[in-house]
């Protein structure tokens, strides 16, 4: 890659991540150059109406042939995608995979294997961290020392179900991965963002299928790393009326303040998206983070051009991909 405009091909449209995943790259200044999927998955609507001029290829190995292409996006069914960054990154190819980026360990230990053959970049878009304005305006906060050293994080990440807009793998443990290792992987993210933590011990998981028999609809895990812990919960049980997909909030706690971020909505309160409540030993007041941008994006860019990681380090990525898929099997050991 020179420093002309970066391409990129997407295989597999099968979660409306790929929406933003790809929207955001755009807006960061690559080009996508073409798409190819397996069949006719209930994403495509919608992914046509937004890239309505990227076309598409008869097959995957025509992305892949392409040496102009530089970059792989892939948001196909969760238990396909580290067999295709593998191929990817063998091909020449950078990926950017959906959370989760792989389901086990042994795909982990492929991914690892690959990485270190190839020298390609295998990146996860840990999209509660990476598409959220207030988290990039709260990590410049603790970089800078507003609340000292962070102690402990408590992110909840409620998603809705939408069960009728779902296809069968989203039901299937074997093919998503179970609730921890997918949706679970956001938090574990920001758990090592905010704490500087390089590893974790995992001192607690739990899932549980609550309504459907086999599908897991509630999670938690607890962590600890040096003197920082953390604690996770998700779940599928997001009501109706509320005016967005889930009511995601993260509190960290500081040596000297706190910050907690409502993301994607300030319930009965203020408008929007993005806020951001800090209070220090001089400050108590809220901020509106929505301007605060997107790094890792332009970032990612620059790493592919330069051969760096400025956007995240390979070794957090597969940190968290690890911890996640081990606490899906600490829960699963006693679990529906």
């Amino acid at each position: 890659m020179t420093d002309a405009k970066p391409r990129m091909g997407i295989i597999g449209i099968d979660h409306r991540h790929i929406y933003t995943m790809a929207g955001h790259m755009i807006d960061a200044g690559a080009e996508l150059a073409g798409w190819w999927t397996d069949g006719m998955p209930r994403t495509l609507d919608g992914f046509l109406k937004r890239f309505p001029d990227a076309p598409r290829v008869s097959d995957a190995e025509t992305l892949l042939d392409d040496a102009t292409i530089d970059l792989i996006l892939i948001a196909s069914i969760p238990s396909d995608r580290a067999e295709l960054a593998v191929h990817a990154m063998e091909r020449g190819k950078d990926v950017m995979s959906d959370k989760p980026g792989c389901l086990t360990l042994h795909e982990l230990d492929a991914l690892k294997t690959t990485v270190a053959t190839t020298g390609r970049i295998w990146t996860v878009d840990f999209s509660e961290r990476f598409e959220v304005p207030a988290v990039t305006r709260a990590s410049d906060l603790v970089a800078d020392g507003a609340i000292g050293q962070v102690i402990q994080t408590l992110g909840i990440g409620p998603h809705r179900l939408n069960a009728p807009t779902r296809p069968d793998w989203f039901f299937d443990r074997s093919r998503n991965g179970g609730i921890l290792t997918d949706i679970g992987s956001h938090q574990i993210d920001q758990f090592l963002h905010f704490t500087g933590a390089a590893d974790a011990e995992i001192t607690l998981a739990s899932a549980q299928c609550s309504v459907t028999e086999g599908f897991q609809d509630f999670g938690q895990i607890a962590l600890k790393s040096g003197q920082a812990q953390g604690y996770v919960r998700v779940d599928w049980f997001t009501p109706d009326a509320l005016p967005a997909w889930g009511d995601g909030r993260l509190f960290l706690l500081g040596t000297a303040g706190t910050i907690e971020l409502r993301k994607y909505v300030d319930v009965a309160g203020h408008p929007g998206t993005d806020h951001l409540f800090l209070t220090t030993g001089d400050r108590c007041e809220r901020i509106d983070a929505s301007g605060a941008g997107l790094p890792y994006f332009p970032r990612l860019i620059n790493d592919i051009r330069d051969r760096t990681e400025t956007a995240v380090s390979q070794a957090h990525t597969f940190k968290v991909m690890e911890l996640a898929i081990r606490a899906q099997a600490l829960a699963e050991a006693d679990q529906c």
